[in-house]
């Protein structure tokens, strides 16, 4: 279901709890909220859309991934950039890392890991940012 995009940023500064797998559904909505603002939009986190649970989607361009209480296991070479955000205006300062390598269920539940690099490590970083409470 599509969602409103969330803009309160005391809601966007809390940490969100995990995610069960009867909450699924979630990721769902992550997908139509994505669809509708993929001319802006590379990634969304659950609480952007009003859900304090752990989890995103990233664009990967030839597919959408859905990750359910991601967590980074190894992170190299950092740099820093500027990022813009749908539930802010402007672009803002952001360190982030070249590579992340990053354990998650995915939608049957599985246990995952995979490792991104460039772009994808980097909109991975700043919806996980959004996880933890920290706003760009």
């Amino acid at each position: 279901m599509l969602k409103s995009i969330v803009t309160d940023t005391f809601f966007l500064s809390q940490p969100s709890q995990m995610v069960t797998k009867e909450e699924c559904y979630i990721g769902q909505d992550l997908q139509d909220t994505l669809t509708y603002h993929r001319e802006n939009c590379l990634g969304l986190a659950a609480n952007m859309i009003g859900y304090q649970k752990r989890v995103i989607i990233i664009s990967l361009g030839f597919v959408d991934l859905v990750m359910f209480n991601p967590q980074v296991l190894d992170k190299q070479d950092p740099y820093k950039t500027e990022e813009s955000c749908l539930s802010l205006l402007g672009e803002r300062p952001a360190k982030r890392f070249r590579q992340i390598t990053v354990s998650y269920r995915d939608q049957n539940w599985h246990p995952k890991t995979i490792t991104f690099k460039d772009l994808p490590a980097q909109i991975c970083q700043h919806e996980l940012d959004h996880l933890e409470g920290i706003i760009i």
